[in-house]
């Protein structure tokens, strides 16, 4: 008997670390939302970095998944987008380094959001002196987030957000369209329905 119940918990280690891998990186998620969709500018630098040690705590209990370095990666992106300024490069290079072993890991984690998320990244950030900014490398991040996901909102709503600022106005539109067209995600209604205003926006604002 002692036997038989020592060779069940066993079996159950792998299902149970997935397990709470999900559930850890659905809570970072979901927190995630509720800040960014839910609360006032005002408050998102603190509400950030408070996430991003959480999320950094969270990778550390999964080193190899790329899921919770993708999570951290996005996190400390948003962090570093509500501190500003110069004191955010070290905060997004963090960020960076974190969606790279995601890209070693698994490139295609989370419907390709390491991609999504570092093409971003490179389009935001400053260029050299100051910063890693880099347009030809953002372009490859998001064509590789699309070939991934052709259809996501996400990745649709960076690449055309990136085509906009790069005064690619049609194709931004065509992009932007796909975006609004993406099919709903039925486990985030809330990021769907912040991403879809922001698209509405961006769209209203290159009229």
């Amino acid at each position: 008997m002692k036997k038989l119940i020592l060779s069940a918990a066993l079996a159950c280690v792998p299902l149970c670390a997935f397990a709470g891998l999900d559930e850890d990186v659905r809570a970072l998620q979901t927190q995630w939302e509720t800040i960014k969709y839910r609360r006032p500018a005002s408050a998102h630098e603190k509400a950030f970095e408070a996430l991003t040690r959480s999320a950094d705590e969270v990778r550390a209990k999964y080193t190899g998944r790329a899921e919770p370095q993708i999570w951290y990666g996005i996190i400390a992106s948003s962090y570093a987008g509500a501190r500003g300024g110069l004191g955010a490069l070290s905060v997004v290079k963090e960020a960076k380094k974190a969606l790279e072993q995601a890209l070693a890991i698994d490139p295609a984690a989370l419907h390709g959001s390491a991609h999504t998320t570092l093409g971003s990244l490179y389009y935001q950030v400053p260029g050299w002196p100051i910063g890693f900014g880099d347009d030809d490398k953002a372009r490859e991040h998001l064509h590789r987030a699309l070939a991934i996901d052709p259809q996501g909102i996400d990745a649709n709503y960076f690449y055309g957000d990136f085509l906009y600022r790069k005064g690619e106005l049609e194709a931004a539109r065509t992009a932007l369209g796909r975006a609004l067209k993406a099919p709903p995600r039925p486990e985030r209604p809330l990021a769907d329905e912040g991403r879809r205003k922001e698209i509405e926006s961006l769209l209203a604002a290159m009229h």
